[in-house]
């Protein structure tokens, strides 16, 4: 699969008869909102994990050197907490854009913090994807993120937002504390 997706992802769900759509944010989604949406609020798909396993070459890395961003990984028995946000069919223009290195959209089951369960729309990026990088330590990650810079800005900086937007949601994601504890000790601003 190549890396730009926005075409693919055109033809893979026909959102012209819906008023409006559920998209469920696990990753920079969750503290970039640069879109317009009718509501947003908490919610969780069940059987994933996020994971630093893919490869940015349009945001937070250059196609020479990509930064790491994540995905989602299909883990039974886990539960992935983020926000979800109801948008109208026209988002998906700019969101496809946006997450157009190598991520698709699924529909997924999302269950809200009141109970109630709604079908919605996830980008994730599968392995089978040009800018998949896959599994490494975290320590490998942290280095990895830590020398990482793109036209969105410091890899580093994705990740120190996202572990911030996790907090305020009340979630600690052990692959993510773990890549920041490491990523922690490799940043100058860190060490004062």
């Amino acid at each position: 699969m190549p890396h730009d997706t926005t075409a693919i992802n055109k033809q893979r769900q026909d959102l012209s008869q819906h008023d409006s759509v559920w998209l469920f944010g696990y990753g920079s989604l969750i503290y970039k909102v640069d879109f317009p949406y009718l509501q947003c609020q908490p919610a969780y798909i069940e059987g994933w994990s996020r994971r630093f396993w893919q490869g940015s070459h349009d945001h937070r890395g250059t196609p020479e050197k990509p930064g790491r961003v994540l995905t989602l990984i299909e883990t039974p028995g886990e539960i992935c907490t983020g926000m979800a946000y109801r948008v109208s069919p026209d988002v998906f223009e700019h969101l496809d854009h946006r997450e157009k290195n190598g991520y698709l959209r699924f529909f997924t089951p999302m269950t809200f913090s009141d109970g109630d369960k709604q079908q919605g729309l996830v980008y994730i990026a599968t392995e089978d994807n040009a800018a998949f990088m896959g599994p490494a330590t975290d320590a490998e990650i942290a280095k990895h993120i830590a020398q990482s810079e793109g036209p969105s800005g410091k890899n580093s900086e994705y990740l120190l937002k996202l572990a911030e937007g996790l907090e305020q949601l009340g979630v600690t994601d052990p692959h993510v504390e773990g890549i920041r504890q490491h990523l922690l000790t490799l940043l100058p601003e860190s060490r004062q």
